[in-house]
């Protein structure tokens, strides 16, 4: 199957731009990508303080990214990876399950931040009959290791929209900016590869804070991959996720009884609740031509979203097309459709005008939230500049039948080397 030319997070799961990295006393790599996202006016029955504008509106995002991996010794290396990101996504990146701009947080402040994204070790083991064991420590991204998807995973180069890039359903642990602390460990031998991590929730509901009495507040990850081999054109990925975090949070069903006009699901907030789900993956590729990927992830959804967005359950399907299609190899293009749904418990919760951290109308005509993705991906020759047109439909968006449909139309610029 073909390899992507670009870094993905940590770079170590497709090719370095020709080098051999192997060989190098240190690796340094830099990405920037800048997304343009606009959408017009679009009928709403009421709003919200957590709505999506429904009038025109434009919003632009950008991140530059340092990627320093340092050998150790035998086995090991240590990744410093500091990030800048600066200005907004649409509606503050509130009023959607599946926001649109996987590059874009829930942070107001559109001014330029710098932050350590990731600051860790690693140790790689390899043992007979091709057995290969790693431990991470540090700080790092949940979805660096798990969810996985060759065409349907980073938004930086795939996808833009949330519940694209991973599973919508995932809560995975994280502060706001999508990065936590923890142990993280891997392993791989012919006929599988099993993956496992315990690490930091935030300290509030997709909070910047990360909560370290791991006692009392953590997330659990475990995911088992099983690639498969079915002919000398086709091949396939089944991954199969599970996932659990325990913290402070509000239960739905409390805040739906609350004696008051409008719940608060703040209010609710008690140590030692949990929040677990699973996730299927699946992708199917075809020599270098076609990829067909989906995912399916449920979640219990009784207590209170509490790190990733507000999706209980969700679906989607998509394909991938490379460009060798239409002889243009380094060029390729896909197509999605995504289903995004709440539980019961959330959907009386925002229908009684309750706010979530992404989500509250003021009210709800329940409806699942689809959205439709499309892209092309254009690399500029004999650069390492790639070019994005990108267009999102979206239905019910914030899973209301009194608002939308809406169209957004988007352009990525993304450079690396």
């Amino acid at each position: 199957m073909k390899k992507y030319v670009f870094w993905y997070f940590l770079g170590t799961s497709y090719t370095l731009l020709g080098q051999d990295s192997t060989r190098a006393k240190f690796n340094l790599h830099f990405q920037q990508t800048a997304v343009y996202q606009y959408h017009g006016a679009f009928k709403a029955a009421y709003s919200g303080p957590n709505s999506l504008i429904n009038e025109e509106e434009n919003a632009m995002s950008l991140t530059s990214t340092l990627f320093l991996d340092v050998p150790l010794w035998k086995g090991s290396k240590f990744t410093f990876n500091p990030e800048l990101s600066g200005g907004k996504g649409l509606s503050q990146a509130k009023g959607l399950g599946g926001f649109t701009n996987g590059e874009t947080f829930r942070i107001g402040n559109p001014e330029p931040v710098v932050y350590v994204a990731r600051l860790l070790v690693e140790q790689n083991f390899e043992f007979k009959n091709d057995i290969q064991l790693k431990v991470v420590v540090g700080k790092f991204g949940l979805g660096d290791y798990f969810d996985l998807n060759t065409y349907s995973h980073d938004p930086r180069v795939h996808f833009m929209n949330w519940s694209l890039m991973n599973q919508g359903s995932w809560d995975y642990a994280a502060n706001t900016r999508g990065y936590t602390s923890g142990i993280y460990a891997q392993y791989v031998s012919k006929g599988y590869e099993l993956r496992a991590a315990f690490s930091a929730v935030p300290t509030s509901a997709n909070g910047p804070d990360l909560d370290y009495a791991y006692d009392k507040a953590n997330g659990i990850n475990v995911e088992i991959t099983k690639p498969i081999s079915i002919n000398n054109e086709w091949s396939a990925i089944f991954r199969l996720l599970a996932f659990r975090n325990q913290a402070a949070m509000g239960n739905y069903d409390l805040a739906n009884g609350q004696p008051v006009k409008q719940p608060d699901i703040t209010a609710t907030r008690k140590d030692f609740r949990t929040k677990y789900g699973i996730g299927l993956n699946f992708e199917f590729s075809y020599l270098d031509k076609l990829g067909i990927f989906g995912r399916y992830g449920w979640n219990d959804g009784q207590n209170e979203t509490w790190a990733f967005t507000e999706i209980d359950d969700a679906v989607s399907l998509g394909v991938h097309l490379w460009g060798s299609l239409w002889k243009r190899p380094e060029d390729f293009a896909g197509i999605a459709w995504v289903s995004n749904g709440l539980s019961s418990s959330h959907q009386r919760y925002q229908q009684l005008g309750g706010n979530g951290f992404m989500i509250g109308d003021g009210n709800l005509r329940y409806g699942r939230e689809s959205i439709i993705e499309a892209f092309y991906n254009l690399a500029i020759p004999n650069t390492h500049i790639f070019l994005t047109p990108d267009y999102q439909w979206i239905i019910n968006p914030g899973y209301n039948e009194d608002r939308g449909p809406l169209s957004v139309w988007g352009l990525r610029v993304h450079s690396e080397f």
